[in-house]
């Protein structure tokens, strides 16, 4: 649903002469609220070590980042007038790129830019624990690792397979997050 939301928006402020910092925001935004939802899924299973507090800690946050983003939203549509675009008004149907990051190999070559790392990143957030998938590309696919490690520190484990001039890189997500562990320099 956040995937749709934000391919919607980007052809509505695009249509509008929106700049793309303003749509880069709003993409981290839908991101960001991702990662609060995965929190508040993981805080509410029964085998959660999450406390009452800290549960109602995150919902005040998820509400916090949606109150912030639609406020945002606003703003950009007022200044984008009344324009009718939409993934199926532009002749494209929803989500039909999707296929392309939801088997077990992701091609990144073959993701449309400029937002075709975010549908990836987006993809590697819903792993479900032990899933796991295989990043293929011609050039080194390590900035997405970072970014995802970044996002969810310990969260998924990753092993660079193969080095160019075809790159591979597995995936997989874990359980339950790992501590870091510093390696030696």
């Amino acid at each position: 649903m956040l995937r749709q939301i934000t391919d919607e928006e980007w052809l509505l402020f695009s249509n509008a002469g929106q700049a793309g910092d303003e749509l880069a925001a709003l993409r981290r935004d839908h991101l960001e609220l991702r990662l609060t939802v995965d929190r508040m899924t993981e805080a509410a299973t029964a085998r959660s070590t999450f406390t009452a507090a800290q549960l109602a800690a995150v919902t005040r946050d998820l509400l916090e980042q949606l109150d912030a983003h639609l406020s945002a939203e606003e703003k950009q549509l007022t200044i984008a007038g009344n324009i009718p675009a939409s993934t199926t008004s532009r002749g494209g149907q929803p989500h039909e790129w999707y296929a392309l990051t939801e088997g077990a190999v992701i091609d990144l070559d073959r993701m449309p830019r400029p937002d075709g790392a975010d549908a990836v990143f987006d993809r590697l957030l819903r792993l479900r624990p032990d899933e796991q998938v295989t990043i293929a590309s011609n050039t080194d696919p390590s900035p997405l690792s970072r970014r995802l490690s970044y996002a969810n520190p310990g969260g998924y484990g990753v092993a660079l397979t193969r080095k160019g001039p075809r790159w591979e890189m597995e995936i997989v997500k874990r359980r339950r997050p790992q501590p870091l562990v510093a390696h030696p320099a």
